[in-house]
């Protein structure tokens, strides 16, 4: 009885060391043994970061000759941000693109959440993709196993009201939806906001309702929700310049070749190039939209509220990251 109770034990494990094998490597017509890599993310097939997650599976199976293939997962549809990451540290999620949500994992990524951080886009591409960003993903690297390859460049994020809004003072009672994103809560709050955390799935019909008065996000992500169809204003405060970050668990990365590896690494330089220049034609695009449709587009003195949130950038800078954040402040455009 023990014997063939051991004969059917080794019978399982071995099937499923075999099917293991064949969720990550194939043998294409020629023989030639091709490894199969997943990309998840949250957002739609027609969305920016799904087509340059192809453009990037695109990319790597030419610079690698067809010996990795990546498979994009659109939706959620290997889960929330907070699963992708967790599958990138075991390795059951090989990339994926992830937003501020890396921040409950690296705590450091919460001062890249302040508002008014980067003075414009030129500073933030300045410290991203310069030594300093670097340093932040090797950093990020050695504390969660996931490592950075690139970061994609968002448009910043703009407030929408009904309420005309020219100065800080302007805030005071507004009932602003924002991300439950600590430094945007209290960035706002010191602004003069009344800020309330919502998902964004609920911010049209709150608007409509008058549950919220306003909200704030980039350009192109306020038209594809129609979310100027329920405000009157757009408040150009740009007072979040933000990123996306193409994400790799080291467990993948290691299994691969130093050829492939390469391969992986200029692919993502290439996507996020093409990526970042969809995102300014986006935005462009839908301020354009919003004008045609009624909604007035309001400059404001950035400073004006730049000069409140500073304090909340001193107490989470020394919470999260003094050095971070000086070399940040500090980096030469």
């Amino acid at each position: 009885m023990m014997k063939t109770i051991s004969s059917l034990l080794g019978l399982m494990l071995l099937t499923v060391f075999v099917l293991g094998g064949c969720a990550s490597s194939a043998t294409s017509g020629d023989n030639k043994d091709v490894t199969v890599l997943r990309l998840g993310h949250i957002q739609s097939e027609s969305d920016i970061w799904n087509v340059s997650s192809v453009k990037f599976a695109e990319l790597v199976n030419e610079k690698t000759n067809g010996s990795v293939k990546v498979e994009i997962y659109p939706s959620s549809t290997l889960g929330s941000d907070r699963d992708l990451i967790e599958g990138m540290q075991i390795g059951s999620v090989d990339f994926s693109l992830v937003a501020g949500v890396m921040s409950n994992f690296y705590t450091p990524y919460s001062i890249l959440e302040l508002p008014y951080l980067f003075d414009d886009m030129d500073h933030m591409k300045a410290f991203l993709y310069g030594e300093g960003g670097k340093k932040l993903q090797q950093d990020m690297l050695e504390a969660t196993g996931v490592r950075g390859l690139e970061f994609f460049i968002r448009a910043p994020r703009e407030l929408t009201t009904n309420k005309l809004v020219e100065m800080p003072a302007d805030l005071k009672g507004i009932k602003i939806r924002v991300p439950n994103i600590e430094a945007s809560v209290e960035g706002w709050e010191a602004m003069g906001a009344n800020p309330t955390p919502m998902n964004f799935s609920e911010v049209y019909s709150s608007l409509q309702t008058g549950v919220i008065d306003a909200q704030e996000n980039p350009a192109s992500f306020i038209t594809s929700a129609k979310i100027h169809e329920v405000q009157d204003y757009l408040i150009k405060t740009d007072h979040v310049y933000g990123y996306v970050q193409l994400l790799m668990s080291d467990k993948t990365y290691q299994k691969l070749t130093e050829a492939e590896q390469k391969a992986v690494e200029e692919a993502a330089i290439e996507a996020r190039d093409y990526q970042n220049e969809l995102v300014a034609k986006a935005d462009e695009e839908a301020l354009q939209e919003m004008k045609d449709a009624g909604v007035e587009i309001i400059e404001v003195d950035k400073e004006a509220f730049k000069d409140l949130v500073l304090p909340v950038h001193k107490r989470l800078a020394d919470k999260y990251g003094r050095e971070l954040y000086d070399s940040i402040v500090n980096t030469n455009q």
